[in-house]
């Protein structure tokens, strides 16, 4: 089956997971997302790449980084922006989501940016819009936030050039996060030495070791020696039932503080994708740190997310 992603030409149509996305694309968009960033320095910040299209996003989830960056992104593209407010609009009275797509396409929407908490929903929407019309995942359920993968690789590259000798950590609540998933996809394909999850027990997923991930349930152990370390909150919303006796005990065993960032190599770049939850995952000290690049992966995803609208809108049906 041809990835769904993918038009007939192998060209970026839609951006649903990284999950199945060949390093070839993935470079693409981290290239395209270079030539981006020094836009943010200029008087005049747009270019015209998608003048005359119509953007919708479609936040049926909480967000500020994704959606405000995006917002941005599609601004800077030259897009014509629109917010769906979901919690009043005809979502709200009961109207389906294919509904609601059908509706915003006969307004002329050119692009879907949508978070939903069912995981597939992006999918879905792909498989019913017409074939002008792109669709961009902004995180489903526990599935897939491909744009955070995607920012999160271009500042792993920008601080450490090159993927093949890295050892990256991703640290926390690997079971449900997205997150997670996204980023252990774009880190294979795109080379990394070794990918490490550390975590409890309760909140692993099985068949990390098939996708080539070192498990780890001691942070100190699975710690030593690494270049990047990605840490993650505690998905408190996507759990069912009491998975951790208690915030002060995971901070004691998983947060990340500066004694235990000293494992690490001295050069080691701390990554967070947001929100962060000081003193459950992270330590203030570390989260302000000289070796944290949090701030630097939400100016970066500007970048990226315009790098991303742009190659989408650009594919032929």
């Amino acid at each position: 089956m041809r990835n769904p992603q993918l038009n007939r030409h192998g060209e970026l149509t839609h951006l649903l997971t990284t999950e199945g996305l060949p390093r070839a694309i993935l470079t693409h968009i981290l290239n395209t997302a270079q030539t981006f960033v020094p836009l943010a320095e200029r008087d005049v910040k747009k270019v015209p790449l998608l003048r005359g299209k119509s953007v919708f996003n479609l936040f049926f989830e909480n967000s500020t980084r994704t959606r405000t960056t995006f917002e941005i992104a599609a601004q800077r593209l030259s897009a014509d922006v629109f917010n769906l407010n979901i919690n009043v609009s005809s979502a709200a009275k009961g109207e389906t989501l294919l509904d609601t797509i059908a509706n915003l396409t006969a307004m002329q929407a050119d692009l879907f940016v949508v978070r939903h908490e069912a995981s597939g929903a992006p999918y879905l929407i792909a498989q019913h819009v017409a074939p002008h019309v792109h669709v961009i995942n902004a995180g489903d359920g526990r599935h897939a936030h491909p744009t955070q993968a995607l920012l999160d690789m271009y500042t792993i590259r920008h601080f450490k050039k090159d993927f093949s000798n890295l050892t990256v950590a991703v640290v926390g609540d690997v079971l449900h996060s997205r997150v997670a998933r996204s980023n252990i996809h774009a880190l294979t394909t795109l080379g990394v030495a070794e990918v490490r999850a550390i975590a409890p027990l309760t909140l692993l997923p099985s068949g990390l070791d098939q996708m080539g991930v070192r498990v780890f349930t001691d942070m100190r152990e699975g710690l030593k020696d690494v270049d990047v370390i990605i840490t993650l909150r505690l998905q408190n919303e996507r759990m069912r039932g009491a998975l951790l006796p208690s915030s002060h005990e995971y901070f004691k065993h998983y947060g990340l503080t500066e004694e235990k960032l000293a494992l690490a190599k001295s050069d080691c770049i701390v990554m967070h994708p947001g929100p962060m939850n000081r003193g459950v995952e992270i330590d203030s000290a570390v989260a302000d740190g000289k070796q944290s690049v949090i701030l630097n992966q939400v100016t970066f995803g500007i970048a990226v997310r315009m790098a991303v609208m742009s190659i989408v809108a650009g594919a032929s049906a």
